[in-house]
């Protein structure tokens, strides 16, 4: 239960504060449910789709090896998933009114899969794991949903674009994810140094879109 609840616990500190963060219209509690517990279901055909492409990887050497399984593998498999959980699941529901909204149901997604990867990460690492992930991998996953929401949400709201920012909705966050991974597993020491500066820059950029969407509704809100 110790490990459950250290494991859960960022998660759903970010997820409040991402609901709390849509002032224009709150999203239906029961939806958030349907995505979060999406975005936890995906783990299971991810699994499955990561082990596959393992099996056939070509590269013997570290560094190819590193990129294959940071933007492959990991990037764009769970990426990808997440972002057909995401489609299929608000695209059609008409509580997806606001560009907002989108961020909203990406990330409740995200932090679904994110949850479940948390738990088997911590239950084999322990307490340290816990407080490492807390401030990389989890608020990571969640800035990977960002990207992924405020595109779909730009798609939605401007269908003359739709094609483009639909595009950018699925790509976005694998290349962020793959470039995530890629600094850690390619152990380059180098690349090591970068990590905390490209978290930095991963928390502004979430942030900027987040504040541009917010600010975005209030505007709106004001004039009706």
């Amino acid at each position: 239960m110790f490990y459950l609840i250290i494991s859960l616990a960022p998660v759903f500190i970010v997820l409040a504060y991402i609901y709390f963060r849509d002032r224009y219209e709150k999203e239906p509690v029961k939806l958030l449910i349907k995505a979060l517990v999406a975005g936890s279901v995906i783990v299971i055909p991810v699994v499955f789709v990561e082990r596959f492409l393992i099996s056939i990887y070509p590269f013997e050497r570290a560094v190819p090896d590193a990129m294959y399984n940071a933007f492959v593998v990991a990037g764009m498999t769970e990426e990808l998933f997440k972002f057909l959980a995401l489609y299929l699941l608000i695209w059609n529901n008409p509580n997806f009114n606001e560009k907002f909204d989108g961020i909203v149901y990406a990330v409740f997604i995200s932090l679904g899969f994110a949850g479940i990867e948390n738990i088997m990460y911590v239950t084999g690492g322990g307490q340290n794991i816990a407080l490492v992930r807390a401030f990389t991998a989890v608020p990571a996953h969640a800035i990977f949903g960002i990207q992924m929401g405020y595109f779909l949400g730009m798609a939605r709201m401007y269908p003359g674009l739709r094609k483009s920012y639909t595009i950018k909705a699925a790509l976005y966050p694998v290349i962020l994810h793959g470039i995530y991974d890629f600094v850690l597993m390619a152990e380059v020491p180098w690349l090591l140094t970068l990590f905390a500066p490209y978290l930095v820059c991963l928390y502004y950029s979430g942030f900027r879109k987040m504040k541009i969407l917010s600010d975005a509704s209030v505007y709106r809100d004001s004039l009706t």
